[in-house]
């Protein structure tokens, strides 16, 4: 799941991008040979509804980016709706519902938790409505149970963008002690950073302090001013994410260590690619929720197409250091390298 920065601010977003699909229905309706010109229009362009996390988030509103992009690319109608903040379970569920009963073609997921979606899936699932499902994964146990079957997966390999940090701090802090500073207490995401972080460290680093801060700046910075007092010889932070890692670079330089006690985040948002071209963030692992927006619309081309998916897809992630900082800000918020698109050739 890729949680970042959680405003507080509540906004619901329906984006309905129907012109385009619109024109496109009319010049279906002449079509005169094969299924009736309604069913061509059908089957030229899918509608697509997509319920996501809080557009209070520069994160998932770049989701929304990608699947934008890639609709009107694809001439496809598609209706975007999010929950008003990151603890909007219910609110989220309840738009899911709502969309259920509507004739969409294909749905795209990015649940707040693993099960909060069920009751809506489970209603498009007796649709044998393709499901696709980016970024935070649907709960396998509790899918099976409430028989949804998703068409595939795609989302951040989350222990290796926390593996990539662990070696880029081994590179910057050969020995010493380190503190982490994880999101919720208990989150799957933040885990499994954390998880990979220690894995990528090596023998010569030691985390002597790990601390929640719930996904949010102004804890972070508190936290990490915290964790510097009781532990002045700490060579550096790995942070879950970047709106924490930005709190953190703050309280380092509050405290007049900076560049002595090191900072590598996660996410790539761009305030967190500028501070690492500044120098005031050490790296950052740059996930890509364009990509994952983008990917996930062309799924759902696919699957309407009754082509076959992979079951799952890892997107894109990206080490940015103070070297590559320029190329990754100019390609933003799409990667600067290159990587797999399994679903490119499936809708070609």
């Amino acid at each position: 799941m890729h949680m970042t920065s959680h405003g507080r601010r509540a906004t619901t977003v329906t984006a309905v991008l129907a012109a385009g699909t619109l024109a496109l229905g009319a010049c279906g309706s002449s079509v005169s040979a094969g299924p009736s010109g309604k069913d061509a229009a059908a089957a030229e362009a899918p509608s697509v509804a997509a319920v996501i996390k809080g557009l209070d988030n520069p994160f998932f509103q770049t989701m929304k980016q990608g699947m934008d992009d890639q609709a009107k690319a694809g001439g496809l109608s598609l209706t975007v709706q999010a929950a008003t903040s990151i603890t909007d379970t219910t609110g989220q569920a309840d738009k899911l519902n709502g969309l259920a009963g509507q004739p969409f073609s294909c749905f795209v997921v990015n649940p707040i938790t693993g099960t909060n979606l069920i009751q809506g899936l489970a209603k498009i699932g007796a649709q044998n409505k393709p499901i696709v499902n980016i970024d935070s994964p649907v709960d396998a146990g509790a899918a099976g149970s409430a028989n949804v079957k998703l068409a595939t997966y795609i989302g951040t390999d989350n222990v290796e963008a926390g593996k990539m940090a662990g070696k880029r701090m081994s590179e910057l802090v050969p020995a010493g002690d380190v503190a982490v500073i994880g999101g919720i207490a208990g989150d799957v995401t933040s885990g499994a950073r954390v998880e990979g972080f220690q894995q990528g460290i090596g023998p010569n680093l030691k985390v002597v302090q790990t601390v929640a801060a719930n996904w949010e700046r102004q804890t972070a910075l508190t936290a990490a001013t915290d964790v510097m007092r009781a532990k002045p010889d700490l060579r550096g932070f790995f942070v879950a994410n970047d709106d924490m890692g930005l709190g953190v670079a703050r309280a380092i330089a509050n405290a007049g260590k900076a560049g002595q006690v090191k900072v590598i985040s996660v996410d790539g948002i761009k305030d967190a690619l500028d501070a690492v071209k500044a120098g005031t963030l050490d790296g950052t692992v740059a996930q890509y929720p364009y990509a994952m927006g983008l990917m996930g619309v062309e799924a759902c081309q696919a699957a309407t197409k009754g082509k076959t998916l992979p079951a799952k897809v890892k997107s894109p992630v990206e080490l940015v250091t103070k070297d590559n900082a320029d190329k990754a800000l100019a390609a933003t918020p799409k990667p600067f390298g290159t990587y797999t698109d399994p679903f490119k050739s499936l809708i070609q």
